[in-house]
């Protein structure tokens, strides 16, 4: 898992205006390996449909996986007869790998991508891409599981994805409901901050991508398709499987230690009604209390459940202080990450510290309690200190919590807020500058002065401009102006790339992509 960090927060989202730009408002990937028959029909299709319906300028990029047949002079041929058509060769196989090479690229403001079968029904394109365009959302995903979703599939197939998603929303949490459909689109701006955390080229490009997305807070906006299964799919599902499970382990241990840094890609939305700064409503709190809620009925149920096991090997006190203990440690942990949300093992040391302290306080609530009641009456009935001891644990509750909100782990955001550091966006660079937080606050204030992205243009009649991407010149090396894709840095300065030797590959891609 990747934890370098990232340029910068995203800026705060907009609606792309129109207007006269020849820079083509969305740029649709297909990646290919081996597709010398098929290319040709679903690039022409795909023309044709985005010629009728779509209202402003696009780009088609076919990016070859290292094929091996006739697919290069395929997608050339089609790059020379089409002025919307480009073509993008790499040396080494891998889906991820080529989305996250093209993608990065790109200069258009909305990126997307399907796979070569168009096994997606093409009218919902437009409402895929529509949201972004409009600063509705930040990623959008055809669904093929949502209930309005028509699809043609063989029972295997609707087994393994049905599972596979079971699967992400046990293990990762997910929200979303279909994370292989291969019909997706992402906002450009976010795509350069989102790309470099991900570390996956092949199938499990997509679901890492929409964890991360969805944890780091950004709005993934869901499509049903209709969806028709392509019984010539060369996809090895068994290796697949494993790849994606593998991948599953590895983005959900790096989000159980905190080791991603996906504050980095909050977005200081200006529009969101949790940003707003009400008086008399604390931020969280809702969600905070349940947190605490729930943490603390496990914690009892934990409890029960040391303290049976010490039991059997020891008295009552002593059982009754190791189990007690125990569960403290375990539920300032509990309630340090679920509740309050701090990740990382920062101040972790401290936290418990502070933890037991607020512990001890609550003890000696009880305690005290039961020592009052004794002091006060000889012999109390039975009733009477259940009664003191319920009041007293209800008491000790509301002041753990109390304590836990303002002093163990404190809301340190507006105290910080002055100096946080975040990203500015520079329409003629496709990197972050930063800026401080002050001049943010200016540029939500008077958002004529700035626009996050050049206007979007309406599709040129004239023949196409020249390919950003490659340069059939071959006595020249290819330049991209995006930044060190292939490499995963995000520099400012263009990349120069060295032709590929033919053994040269990544030895974790041994399966086809497509």
């Amino acid at each position: 898992m990747r934890t370098d960090s990232s340029p910068g927060n995203l800026p705060a989202r907009e609606h792309l205006p129109a207007g006269s730009a020849g820079t083509p408002v969305l740029d649709v990937v297909i990646p290919v390996y081996n597709e010398e028959k098929d290319l040709q029909p679903c690039v022409v299709r795909l023309h044709e449909h985005l010629k009728r319906t779509f209202p402003y300028a696009f780009r088609i990029t076919v990016a070859d996986n290292a094929s091996t047949d006739t697919t290069p002079q395929v997608a050339a041929r089609l790059e020379s007869e089409i002025p919307e058509v480009r073509s993008f060769r790499l040396e080494q196989k891998g889906r991820g790998r080529a989305l996250r090479t093209v993608w990065s690229a790109s200069d258009a403001p909305i990126l997307a991508y399907m796979d070569v079968d168009l096994s997606t029904d093409l009218n919902a394109l437009l409402p895929l891409v529509a949201p972004l365009i409009s600063g509705h959302s930040d990623l959008a995903i055809g669904s093929r599981l949502a209930r309005s979703s028509r699809v043609v599939r063989g029972a295997k197939r609707e087994f393994i994805s049905r599972t596979y998603n079971l699967i992400l929303r046990g293990s990762l949490q997910a929200r979303f409901s279909d994370a292989q459909c291969g019909f997706k689109a992402i906002r450009r701006d976010v795509a350069q901050v989102l790309l470099p955390l991900i570390e996956d080229t092949g199938w499990f490009f997509d679901t890492e991508m929409l964890v991360l997305a969805e944890r780091a807070g950004l709005r993934i906006h869901e499509v049903p398709v209709d969806w028709v299964d392509d019984p010539n799919s060369t996809v090895h599902i068994v290796k697949t499987a494993t790849d994606d499970l593998k991948g599953v382990w590895r983005v959900g241990r790096a989000l159980a230690t905190g080791s991603l840094p996906l504050d980095r890609l909050a977005r200081p939305f200006g529009d969101d009604p949790r940003d707003r700064d009400l008086t008399d409503v604390p931020k969280g709190l809702a969600r905070q209390l349940v947190g605490f809620c729930v943490v603390g009925a496990l914690s009892t149920l934990f409890y029960l459940l040391l303290y049976s096991g010490f039991r059997s090997f020891s008295g009552s006190q002593i059982a009754n202080a190791l189990a007690l203990l125990v569960s403290a440690v375990a539920n300032t942990a509990a309630n340090r990450r679920l509740t309050f949300g701090v990740r990382g093992r920062g101040s972790a040391v401290r936290h418990q510290a502070q933890g037991l302290v607020v512990f001890g306080i609550g003890l000696a609530l009880t305690s005290g309690s039961l020592a009052a009641l004794n002091a006060a009456t000889s012999s109390p009935a039975h009733s009477t200190e259940l009664a003191v001891l319920i009041a007293a644990n209800l008491a000790a509750t509301v002041l753990r919590f109390l304590l836990f909100r303002a002093w163990v782990f404190p809301d340190r955001r507006d105290e910080t807020a002055a100096s946080t550091v975040v990203a500015s966006h520079n329409p003629a660079s496709p990197t972050y500058g930063t800026t401080t937080a002050a001049h943010q606050q200016h540029q939500h204030q008077h958002p004529h002065q700035q626009h996050p992205h050049t206007p979007l243009p309406q599709r040129p009649n004239a023949t196409a401009p020249q390919s950003p991407y490659i340069n059939y010149d071959h006595n020249q090396t290819n330049e991209f102006r995006a930044s060190e894709a292939a490499d995963r840095t995000w520099g400012d300065a263009t990349m120069q790339l060295q032709a590929v030797r033919p053994h040269d590959h990544d030895p974790r891609d041994t399966r086809d992509a497509r």
